[in-house]
């Protein structure tokens, strides 16, 4: 592979605090070797590949910490090429994909299979999860140390929460003995059986079985009550509402070591979205009140929030199109991540670096990975975007298998014109 120097560019990267007007270069081996305004072509080798950025943003490519693919089992609605491609077109260069595959990954033949067949079929860079508990039942626990030692990244039940207490204190002491993250999702079921929409005003208004923010609070309020006895690597997958957010506040500024996520949905729409039961609107978990949404928001600017997710979930039309009530929850997000994301930016609501930070450094951090770095030596996984282009969302022109965007017909400014894997051109606008 040929040296590459990238020049005209705006460079962002957070795990630097480096925003400057510069160049990169890639060595032949796809690793970072020089960046910087003081970066010029008399530094690359005389016959370094030049690429022009005219004036767009570099930053480091994109680490989604939630996403779901097909294989095995759901083929049907992704699959591994089919991600692939969808991530690349937005920017992401590293995902971590979740479990719930037919059959869980919950064993290590299943480990080993999903490793392989990433490997093969995928062209970015996978994290797989394993289950916390056998099939996601919340009765028996996996084996941690096992699958870790075979590559899991870390430990999630998806939209699952671990119920029983007893068992989630024994769960986080295994953790904590041996390093691995484990990912809860916050949700007490007996509060939140058969609900499907916020509990408030358009719940009574339709006619639809309602959850209370209360039930996602008293998960993170357990939870962040067993960490202090047992303090491992702990992160809470997506919060919807100001309630949990005041939990958290508490906890952090009381210097409890934990992590949260937050899923790009619950950023840019609320529950009024749904109008009319919107299917492809309905989400786990689901859409809250306008000043949820704001709080969220907020809470990335106060440090209290650590990564934005796509929560990227393909459903065949089948499942979406449905009565609210019977229909299936999720929504696909990974291609659309960034450009969502900058919504924040151009309304004034976080600035530009506190974004890509969230969707770079943080989770790579969170994951002990090297990603989401341009730092000297670090793979060259770059995404190249245009802050201005705008564009409309028209589903059918997305990559993914599965087409149930949550934001089908939404006017977007910031558009995604290279990304590049370990140093080689994988996707060109």
């Amino acid at each position: 592979m040929r040296e590459k120097i990238f020049i005209n560019a705006r460079i962002i990267d957070p795990s630097q605090k480096m925003d400057e007007k510069g160049s990169l270069i890639l060595n032949n081996n796809g690793k970072v070797k020089a960046i910087g305004k003081s970066v010029t072509k008399k530094d690359a080798n005389p016959d370094a590949e030049t690429i022009d950025v005219k004036g767009n943003i570099l930053i480091p490519g994109l680490v989604d910490m939630k996403a779901f693919v097909g294989e095995p089992g759901y083929e049907y609605k992704e699959n591994f090429r089919t991600l692939s491609h969808a991530a690349l077109a937005g920017g992401v260069t590293s995902i971590v994909t979740m479990p719930n595959t037919k059959p869980f990954i919950d064993n290590v033949s299943m480990v080993d299979f999903i490793i392989r067949r990433g490997r093969d079929k995928a062209n970015v860079n996978l994290f797989p999860c394993a289950s916390i508990t056998k099939q996601s039942e919340g009765k028996l626990m996996t084996e941690f140390g096992l699958l870790s030692g075979r590559g899991i990244i870390g430990f999630s039940d998806v939209n699952k929460t671990i119920q029983n207490t007893e068992l989630m204190a024994r769960i986080m002491d295994y953790a904590s003995d041996i390093g691995v993250l484990i990912m809860q999702h916050a949700e007490d079921y007996e509060l939140s059986k058969n609900a499907c929409i916020n509990d408030g005003e358009i719940a009574t208004r339709l006619g639809l079985e309602g959850v209370s923010t209360i039930a996602e609070r008293i998960i993170i309020e357990r939870d962040l009550t067993l960490l202090s006895e047992y303090p491992c690597r702990y992160h809470i997958n997506q919060i919807s509402s100001k309630q949990s957010l005041e939990v958290i506040k508490k906890n952090k500024n009381n210097g409890k070591k934990f992590t949260v996520g937050v899923s790009i949905n619950n950023l840019s729409l609320n529950e009024n979205d749904i109008g009319e039961f919107k299917t492809f609107l309905k989400l786990s978990p689901p859409l809250r009140l306008e000043e949820d949404r704001l709080a969220l928001v907020q809470g990335i600017k106060d440090g209290l929030i650590d990564v934005i997710v796509s929560d990227h979930l393909p459903e065949d039309e089948e499942s979406k199109r449905l009565p609210f009530s019977q229909a299936a929850a999720g929504a696909v997000g990974i291609e659309t991540l960034l450009p969502l994301s900058l919504e924040m930016f151009h309304n004034e609501s976080l600035p530009l670096n506190k974004i890509i930070e969230a969707l770079t450094i943080n989770p790579a951090k969170i994951l002990k990975i090297n990603k989401g770095t341009l730092s000297k030596g670090s793979d060259g996984d770059i995404c190249i975007f245009d802050l201005e282009a705008p564009w409309k969302v028209d589903a059918n022109k997305l990559k993914s298998k599965s087409k149930n965007t949550a934001i089908e017909g939404r006017n977007l400014q910031g558009k995604v014109l290279m990304t590049f894997l370990n140093g080689q051109l994988a996707f060109n606008q």
